[in-house]
């Protein structure tokens, strides 16, 4: 068993509460579940209004696939966020479970 994981830093500038963060973030997460069927929650800046850490997760019997799917996310998610940007991304490929 190979797992992939990613924790994922996004900027919201334009951003003025948790109420429009959690709808920003809400809505991509949703999108993100659909598209690639991963594991994703806000793991971090829970209480802050312009930052947001996300935490995703990918399971595969391939380390290469599981990889594939966390870039292919990531690069979703860079691409899809217009309330504001990807400022880090660190990724991993865990194997041997």
């Amino acid at each position: 068993m190979h797992v992939g994981t990613a924790r994922i830093i996004l900027e919201l500038p334009e951003n003025g509460s948790l109420k429009g963060k959690r709808r920003v973030i809400s809505s991509l997460m949703t999108r993100v579940r659909n598209k690639f069927n991963v594991s994703i929650a806000e793991v971090d800046f829970n209480d802050s209004w312009q930052q947001a850490a996300l935490g995703l997760t990918a399971v595969s019997n391939s380390s290469r696939h599981a990889d594939e799917v966390i870039g292919n996310v990531v690069a979703y998610i860079e691409s899809t966020v217009e309330e504001g940007y990807v400022s880090g991304v660190d990724r991993e490929v865990l194997s041997g479970f």
